[in-house]
């Protein structure tokens, strides 16, 4: 019988990011039933948007605190390894999606103290020289599918993927066949999407 080798899922997110937040649980559901790892990357809603004039005001308002996480993000993997990223996008997202917290210097000192990380990387918020990293960080994954999406982006055996959006978290078994089915569609060439309207909000449970 011939061994299976192990799958990497790129997963391209950015911190502020709901829908992304709920894909990458449902990646670490994944990574309890199959043999897959994830390995994160940075991408960034504020500078996907910048150029753009079809935003809403909500919206508008939103992306001005998206920048500060992104950097403290890029800081943290330059500074200490890209592995770093998972445990601190899961303090981060923790807090501001699942507690609701603001997006404030204090918020992010303590996801980055509980990822294990020194809280003088909250520094990184407010330093743009961090931004040609982000933005290399970010084309990597999003050249791979277009401009057009947002974030999650990711990417299983070089082939990338927006998506999935999805909700609630898959779990368990559940988590199981739906990275079958993202796996089987990834291996059929040419393949680009499937799409329905979403008529209900992020649940995080």
């Amino acid at each position: 019988m011939t061994a299976v080798a192990p799958a990497t899922a790129d997963f391209w997110f950015d911190p502020l990011c709901p829908w992304a937040w709920i894909a990458s649980r449902w990646m670490k559901e994944v990574e309890q039933v199959r043999d897959v790892t994830t390995d994160f990357h940075v991408m960034s809603l504020a500078y996907l948007n910048a150029d753009k004039d079809d935003i809403d005001d909500d919206y508008r308002e939103f992306l001005k605190d998206a920048w500060g996480p992104v950097r403290v993000c890029i800081a943290a993997a330059e500074q200490h390894g890209a592995e770093v990223l998972d445990r601190l996008y899961t303090e981060l997202g923790t807090r501001f999606h699942n507690q609701a917290r603001d997006k404030s210097r204090g918020t992010i000192e303590e996801a980055l103290v509980a990822a294990g990380l020194p809280s003088e990387l909250a520094d990184a918020m407010d330093d743009g020289s961090y931004d040609e990293a982000i933005k290399k960080s970010h084309h990597a994954g999003m050249d791979q599918v277009g401009m057009e999406v947002g974030t999650p982006v990711i990417s299983v055996e070089g082939v990338a993927f927006f998506g999935p959006v999805v909700t609630p978290i898959p779990r368990g078994d559940e988590a199981g066949r739906m990275w079958d089915g993202v796996q089987l569609v990834a291996g059929v060439d040419g393949f680009y999407e499937l799409k329905r309207t979403r008529t209900v909000d992020p649940s995080f449970d």
